[in-house]
């Protein structure tokens, strides 16, 4: 049932409202069963806009049709009209490689155009779905196609593309990220990653036009063809597809790569560890892969020709900073040279050096804050990793500095700057939640040029939490009035398509159901789930002493009570609570609820957001009250500043989730906004 209802959304003949996922919980009652959508749909199960053997497709280009049915699909699929450009490169390069593949005696190929990646927005061009020659087994080749007609390396994998602003990552490289991460995400691969193969096809380019990019290292991965190729890439396609397989072998490999179940990115702590102190553990894409390679080539200009550059790395939740900087961390660390990663978050770094140093003092040592850097010597380090980097502040003097460090502190960013040859930033400037936080690429930037620094800025597009949603991070946006351009508040159901199926949307009419919601989901699915809230009610200290002391119930909505997770800072430890640093982490976590300083940085699998008091709708425009708040600093900001940063609090609270977000407010009229918007 499963293969046929994929191939009729992917033909367009399935209705858009069959997809949606959004549901809305009512009472103290546990979630409805599941629909007839997910039914059909299994979870994580990714599309192709379009599917179809090589021979139909190329039929369909020639007639001049393919492109247009892929731009409608586009529309109903993602929910948004591609741009010209995207459609220009299918009317000009879909219908040269589908003949490359006709010419291979491959036409009854199954083919999936603009097939996205699991749990990711990233899309391949071109999935060739049929049977091995030798091993008579499923294969599966990706396919990523360039119009480019000249290039040439900027350093390493990152290239400049003649007529294309900024840099780009050489095609080998993103195809074989594309290969290595469908692979690590999907079960049924693992065990034969072979199956997969990959290639990139410069159908523009002469050889000579892109001689420096022709030595770069290939594999079954990654191969590179120009336009001079034509009769390479046939034999080549030959070599891991059998023309002799047939119709039915090419549709039940389509089916099969079509219905493979995807697990969802694993968090980041599992991972950190390995990454630090063993080996390579993250698969990074496009710009992360990019960011990636700059930072390392800075650091070896740096080492040759004593230059400095400052990389700034920009993106939303879930878009890979905390990725790249881990992955630099361990590439760096296991080179030799002088490393550190440091935040402006104490939960995040501590929980780094309990879960990432694994009991290892010397890469415990490698996790520091931002404020660790007052009165140092310039230079001290090759590399500072400046992770949730929009956290940075007018300087990091305290109440715990020394006199003599405070004597010779500056501004926080200078300092950041100065104390490595290659500083690295990695920011999102709509989660400034506190007043003080300036991190922004406009600071960083004019202090970089003033201390006489190169500026790299790579801006990241891809959305590995959230389901891998194309659209999630646009609704929160238009949701709370976020970026200029983002529109108006819309209904999820009118924004979101079949590739945003990875993300589960909610509403509770009370906090128990919102409660329900996240437990029934996590018994249901596994994995963390937290509830959060915006701070409007008082924190208390912990009452009683010894076995008896417990946690006071502070956030109370009616006869619903949870409290806040505990205190830090030398607070004495509540039995069976976890230290606030260690909230979002510690499976004891859930019963207690997180704020944003708790939740920052980390990510749950189901989310429950709690909207309090302190943001309301009223006349169709949100409306921030100071008197609600109980955030001691927040509530000191201006009025322009203190929307800005109420905004930016449940803008980080409703991206945490990884699969699944539910949200309550303690005001009628704003649940019934909430209600409205998530259906």
């Amino acid at each position: 049932m499963t293969s046929r209802w994929c191939e009729a959304v992917c033909d367009g003949r399935s209705p858009l409202g069959s997809w949606i996922t959004a549901r809305r919980l009512r009472g103290n009652s546990v979630p409805p069963p599941r629909s007839h959508a997910d039914e059909v749909r299994p979870e994580g199960i990714v599309l192709a806009l379009i599917r179809g053997s090589a021979d139909d497709l190329l039929a369909e280009a020639r007639a001049g049709r393919l492109h247009t049915r892929l731009q409608e699909q586009a529309g109903h699929v993602i929910g948004t009209r591609a741009g010209v450009g995207e459609v220009n490169s299918w009317q000009r390069s879909l219908p040269i490689l589908l003949q490359h593949v006709a010419d291979a005696g491959l036409g009854e190929t199954e083919v999936l155009l603009e097939h996205q990646l699991p749990h990711s927005k990233q899309r391949i061009d071109a999935v060739l779905c049929g049977v091995h020659p030798r091993t008579a087994e499923h294969c599966f080749v990706f396919v990523e196609l360039k119009q480019w007609s000249a290039a040439e390396l900027h350093i390493d994998a990152v290239l400049n593309v003649s007529g294309l602003p900024g840099r780009h990552l050489h095609p080998v490289e993103q195809v074989r990220g594309y290969c290595q991460y469908v692979v690590d995400h999907t079960p049924g691969l693992v065990e034969r990653p072979r199956a997969v193969r990959g290639l990139a096809y410069l159908h523009n380019a002469r050889r000579a036009d892109v001689a420096s990019l022709l030595d770069h290292r290939v594999d079954d991965y990654g191969q590179m063809f120009t336009m001079e190729d034509g009769a390479k890439l046939v034999s080549h396609l030959r070599s891991i597809l059998d023309p002799a397989a047939g119709r039915v072998a090419a549709l039940a490999a389509g089916d099969e790569f079509l219905n493979f179940e995807h697990r969802p990115t694993k968090p980041l702590l599992t991972l950190a560890a390995q990454e630090i102190q063993d080996r390579e553990q993250f698969v990074l894409l496009d710009e992360q892969k990019v960011a990636y390679e700059l930072v390392l080539n800075a650091v070896e200009r740096s080492r040759a020709a004593q230059t400095r550059t400052v990389v700034v790395v920009e993106g939303g939740p879930g878009s890979g900073k905390s990725v790249i900087a881990l992955s630099l961390l361990g590439e760096l660390a296991r080179r030799g040279l002088a490393v550190h990663h440091a935040t402006g978050s104490k939960a995040f770094t501590q929980t780094m050096r309990k879960y990432a140093a694994r009991g290892n003092p010397r890469v415990k040592g490698l996790f520091k804050y931002f404020n660790s850097y007052v009165g140092s010597n310039p230079r001290d380090l090759d590399v500072v990793l400046c992770d949730e980097a929009h956290r940075i502040r007018e300087n990091g003097v305290d109440r715990f500095t020394k006199k003599e460090r405070r004597e010779r502190a500056g501004r926080q960013i200078d300092e950041l700057i100065n104390i490595a040859n290659v500083p690295v930033f990695l920011l999102d400037e709509n989660q400034i939640v506190r007043p003080g936080e300036m991190g922004s690429l406009a600071e960083i930037t004019a202090a970089a040029d003033a201390l006489g620094c190169k500026v790299e800025v790579v801006q990241l597009h891809d959305q590995m939490r959230c389901g891998g949603s194309v659209w999630y991070d646009t609704w929160v946006a238009r949701l709370l009035g976020l970026g200029g351009s983002a529109g108006p508040p819309i209904p999820w159901s009118k924004l979101a398509g079949p590739l945003d199926q990875g993300i589960t949307l909610a509403s509770a009419s009370s906090p128990a159901s919102l409660e329900a919601w996240v437990l029934d989901r996590q018994a249901e699915h596994g994995g963390v789930a937290r509830l959060t809230a915006g701070y409007c009610w008082n924190w208390s200290d912990p009452v009683g002493d010894g076995a008896e002391r417990r946690l006071v119930d502070d956030v109370r909505i009616g006869s619903w009570e949870r409290p806040w997770n505990a205190k830090s800072e030398g607070r004495r430890a509540v039995p069976g609570v976890p230290e606030s640093d260690y909230w979002a982490t510690d499976p004891r976590g859930f019963g207690q609820v997180g704020c944003v300083y708790t939740a920052q940085g980390f990510e749950f699998d189901w989310s429950g957001v709690v909207f309090g008091p302190d943001l309301v709708r009223r006349d169709g425009m949100w409306s921030p009250r100071r008197s609600e708040s109980k955030d001691p600093l927040v509530k000191r900001a201006d009025d322009l500043r203190f929307a800005a940063l109420i905004k930016n609090t449940y803008k980080v609270l409703l991206t945490r989730g990884m699969r699944g977000i539910a949200v309550h407010s303690t005001d009628r009229e704003t649940q019934e906004f909430l209600e409205e918007m998530t259906s």
